[in-house]
């Protein structure tokens, strides 16, 4: 198994310093993906959602843009 690493770099002594991450570190780490991943499929469903929108109403992105005032 391989193990996350924390790649620290020194700008005052150009030096990079590589160690393990620490138990927080991990468990941030695995909450931050799935915020992410959260995220990401909402916005997946949002596109959806408008593409579905715009199907049913019968009309292109740009056509809605310019319905609404180029938003």
């Amino acid at each position: 198994m391989t193990t996350a690493k924390a790649h620290i770099y020194n700008a005052a002594t150009g030096e990079t310093i590589e160690r393990d991450l620490t138990v927080e570190e991990l468990a941030q780490a695995a909450i931050d993906e799935s915020a992410s991943k959260a995220a990401s499929e909402a916005q997946d469903a949002k596109v959806i959602a408008r593409e579905e929108l715009l199907e049913r109403l019968g009309i292109t992105s740009e056509e809605a843009q310019l319905l609404l005032g180029g938003i």
